[in-house]
């Protein structure tokens, strides 16, 4: 495979644009874009014209408005391009009109309260920042979608929003340094955690098909105890589909860069380049995608639930945050001397400010019903925001703080051999991997994100609290008679007033969290605990000065999150408790009457049944403390759908459905280990981890 040839070529990116538009129309979308600018419906004829073609000579027949409603994922409905004459023969035809704007119904989507279900109409508008491409034979236009109100319904328009926040609040504060930038973006590489299982094993376990996690389950006598297979030799049935993977995410533009086995056995890692961020959430979207579609090429399923197997690591998806101008200048990079780079010290202070007040925020953003089961697992972030700065960061700011010079000290050599290896330059801080946030060198690294999220979701938090703190920070700054005098000054006062935030242990242990309480930090363990911060007070204004959400469109968002973690749960439960019924205790039933058939033939034969006489007391007295904790499941169940307020639902599924399917799978994980193998109901967690032969 040629790859610089594949790459991007189902994509109409800059070069197939500069190729086949007008000069005078490129420079017209290109300006429109930069400049936030709609373009004008004759400009928009001829790209749409242009796009057809290219279209069609790639072998589509059909375009669709591709877009990411609140649902996760994406939607599609897709468009002919037949359009009929007067003879009665059809012609290819797209016009500006239906490249700008589209008309999906939008009636069965998630909104919240925002509109009736009976209010079916609803909108998608081209967003041109994100190139469109072919998949499945299909011209795909990457979109914003909204009511027949303009109420927002997707995660794109809110991100673009956020995206020229900070594009605003960076430039205003560049100009502080006498900085002139075109553009700032902020870009994201994010880094995607799966694990993949036999298709035909998985076909036979209900929890997987119909939850994505197991529900049941006794633990292996293998795990990643031995932890062989982090960075390990992938299988070769693995390998060809990671193969199969690359290939075609790189004919759609995805940078998909570093791949490996993670630590739990099945469980491996997909990280792209760095780009900007929109872009970077229609490449993740896509990667999810074809990660699913591609594993069945291969026989294998990809789990992209946050926790699938109890008792090995889960999956997250790391979001790798900066700042960058269009001229290529990383506005989180320290530098060799962090303590002399005035314009490092005033984005990393903005960063801390936010961080610190809208904890919140970055917990809501990450909160579902499958991560609060991986955060705070000794494998995951805790659910307690802090930022990891490391030593030498630390050190400046703290120098800062006290009025002192920092001077950094050479960077340390260290030499793994007299005459065979070089000497490696050793980076002047390690990384933390228990940390929520950490700086990474030039980056920020947010890891509390589940592997099946959106990245819109954080990144507009990060984009829009980031803003805020440099608007801020500018506003206090400009004007200043002695500007370095009044940067340290103003750093000292954020790192002062916002230090309770920055951690650099091992946020694991319990002496960190007592800590944490210490400082005023929120533990917000639990999704139902955090959504109700989201239209806080503090909150509806933040995203109203930025116009990222009304009111109306965050509380609606609180209502689709409290509602999808309550679905979920249900969901779950009832599979729970089909598992069982259909499969679990007839398993030890016969088991159990098997055994009496075995200890009535023993007295027969004049021998004594002890073991089976023992071990059918044994699970007997299982298979009734299972029911009775089914029972008991059933009855949080039918008492908490007798709730109507949202939240008092959520919380009720919590603790007590949660609480129950717990208590239920205690009961019968340990009964699992002592089922004869012919009367296991599903495929065993060894089966599942250790399944993908080569």
């Amino acid at each position: 495979m040629n790859v610089p040839k594949t790459f991007g070529s189902l994509v109409f990116n800059e070069t197939v644009m500069k190729d086949r538009l007008p000069t005078a129309t490129y420079k017209a979308f290109k300006a429109a874009v930069l400049e936030g600018r709609p373009l004008d419906l004759p400009i928009a004829n001829i790209i749409a014209n242009a796009m057809k073609d290219w279209a069609l000579e790639h072998g589509c027949t059909h375009f669709t408005h591709w877009f990411q409603p609140m649902t996760g994922i994406t939607a599609e409905k897709h468009e002919s391009f037949i359009t009929p004459t007067v003879e009665g023969r059809v012609i290819m035809d797209f016009s500006g009109k239906e490249l700008i704007q589209g008309e999906p119904d939008a009636s069965s989507f998630p909104s919240g309260g925002l509109r009736a279900t009976f209010e079916a109409r609803g909108y998608t508008a081209w967003d041109p920042t994100s190139y469109a491409f072919i998949k499945d034979g299909c011209l795909c236009i990457p979109t914003a979608f909204c009511s027949y109100t303009g109420d927002v319904l997707d995660k794109k328009t809110p991100l673009l929003r956020s995206m020229a926040a900070v594009n605003k609040a960076a430039l205003r504060t560049l100009k502080l340094f006498g900085i002139e930038s075109a553009q700032v973006t902020s870009t994201v590489g994010s880094e995607q955690e799966y694990f993949l299982v036999d298709k035909k094993m998985w076909a036979k376990r209900k929890d997987l098909v119909y939850c994505g996690r197991t529900l049941f389950g006794a633990r292996s006598p293998r795990g990643q105890e031995l932890e062989d297979h982090y960075f390990g030799m992938i299988k070769p049935r693995v390998m060809a589909f990671m193969k199969e993977l690359d290939e075609e995410l790189w004919k759609l533009g995805v940078l998909a860069k570093t791949e490996h086995n993670e630590v739990a056995p099945a469980q491996h890692e997909l990280a792209p380049i760095f780009t900007s961020t929109n872009v970077a959430s229609d490449h993740n979207q896509l990667m999810m995608e074809f990660m699913k579609r591609i594993a069945q090429h291969h026989g294998l399923m990809c789990l992209l639930h946050e926790k699938p197997f109890e008792g090995v690591n889960g999956s997250g998806k790391h979001n790798n945050w900066s700042l960058a101008t269009a001229e290529g200048m990383n506005l989180l990079d320290p530098g060799k001397e962090p303590y002399k780079n005035l314009r490092f010290l005033v984005f990393l202070a903005a960063v801390l400010q936010a961080v610190d007040l809208h904890q919140d925020l970055l917990r809501i953003s990450v909160a579902s019903a499958g991560n609060d089961h991986r955060l705070g697992a000794n494998e995951a972030p805790p659910a307690i925001v802090s930022v990891f700065l490391g030593s030498d960061l630390t050190n400046v700011l703290e120098a800062i703080a006290a009025d002192k010079v920092y001077e950094s000290g050479a960077a340390e050599k260290m030499k793994l051999s007299e005459d065979t290896l070089p000497a490696l330059t050793k980076d002047n801080t390690d990384r933390n991997r228990t940390s929520p946030f950490a700086f990474t060198g030039n980056k920020f690294e947010f890891r509390m994100p589940g592997s099946s999220f959106s990245i819109a979701g954080p990144n507009i938090v990060l984009n829009t609290i980031v803003a805020e703190a440099l608007d801020e920070i500018a506003g206090k700054l400009e004007g200043a008679a002695d500007l370095e005098k009044a940067i340290y000054g103003l750093v000292k006062e954020i790192y002062s007033a916002h230090k309770r935030i920055v951690f650099n242990g091992n946020g694991y242990t319990d002496e960190w969290v007592e800590e944490a309480e210490k400082r005023g930090l929120l533990n917000l363990k639990s999704t139902p605990e955090a959504l109700p911060y989201l239209s806080s007070a503090k909150n509806e204004a933040l995203f109203a000065k930025y116009n990222i959400f009304s009111n109306l469109e965050l509380e609606s968002r609180e209502e689709i999150l409290l509602e999808n973690y309550s679905t979920i749960l249900s969901i779950e439960a009832r599979t729970m408790l089909e598992m069982l019924h259909k499969d679990i205790l007839p398993a030890l039933v016969a088991y159990g009457l098997d055994l009496s058939k075995a200890a009535n033939d023993k007295k027969k034969a004049g021998m004594k049944p002890g073991l089976e006489v023992a071990l059918g007391d044994r699970l007997s007295v299982m298979s009734a403390a299972i029911y009775a904790k089914s029972e008991a499941l059933v009855a949080a169940i039918k008492e908490t759908e007798l709730l109507e307020d949202s939240l008092a639902k959520a919380k009720a599924y919590h603790d007590k459905v949660l609480a129950a399917m717990e208590e239920l799978r205690a009961e019968v994980d340990p009964a699992e280990e002592l089922l004869g193998e012919k009367y296991l109901p599903y495929p065993t967690y060894g089966e599942l981890l250790f399944g993908v032969n080569d």
